[in-house]
């Protein structure tokens, strides 16, 4: 079956932090995919570091455009206003209230990636076959940025503070979930060691 929504994002986004690893010199990086992303507790990415495996949380995130037409058109699925907030999800599933990964998962760090695309879902579908070459030097990326958040010191903020802010509901996949908006300034004066790397589409592109 193939993917739909978010979750095609969520492939390209895996895709590009996968490359950008690699492109800054770790060694053994590798996308963890369908059960056994399950069986690893909300792990996306990982890569070999200090003789071990450092685990990765890939969060995209559509709310990055500034371009006022672009963001009108409902036919860019990817290419949504600039919320200036992160979005945590608390519950994995609405009808089980299974916790969100910000509760569970077992990564290191949870890479948040702002990606703007100028392209409507199935085109974005089709370049998922196609290899890396191909799928970054035909990506309609208008904007994008990484931020790293250490998991642990995020998440013991999160369980104190989470409460405090408005549920979303997305659908991924068949399921809905419930996510928090929390404005950029709040969590990155609570957690100093948020890293902005910037764009990551930029460096990767032939």
């Amino acid at each position: 079956m193939s993917q739909t929504g978010m979750l095609v994002l969520q492939s390209v986004a895996e895709r590009i932090v996968a490359a950008h690893l690699r492109a800054v010199g770790n060694d053994d990086v590798g996308i963890v995919s369908g059960f056994e992303s399950f069986r690893s507790r909300s792990v996306d990415v990982t890569f070999a570091r200090q003789g071990g495996v450092h685990q990765v949380k890939v969060k995209p995130d559509p709310y990055f455009g500034i371009d006022p037409a672009k963001i009108k058109n409902r036919a860019l699925t990817f290419y949504r206003a600039d919320a200036g907030s992160y979005a945590f999800e608390a519950v994995a599933n609405a009808a089980t209230r299974a916790p969100g990964w910000m509760f569970d998962s077992e990564a290191d760090d949870l890479y948040y990636y702002y990606l703007a695309l100028s392209q409507e879902e199935d085109e974005l579908r089709a370049l998922l076959g196609e290899r890396d070459e191909v799928l970054f030097s035909e990506l309609q990326v208008d904007r994008d940025e990484l931020r790293i958040l250490p998991m642990a010191e995020t998440r013991v903020w999160f369980e104190q503070h989470f409460e405090e802010y408005p549920p979303r509901p997305v659908t991924l996949g068949n399921a809905a979930a419930w996510y928090r908006l929390v404005p950029k300034p709040d969590i990155e004066r609570a957690v100093p060691r948020i890293r902005n790397v910037g764009s990551l589409v930029a460096s990767l592109v032939p």
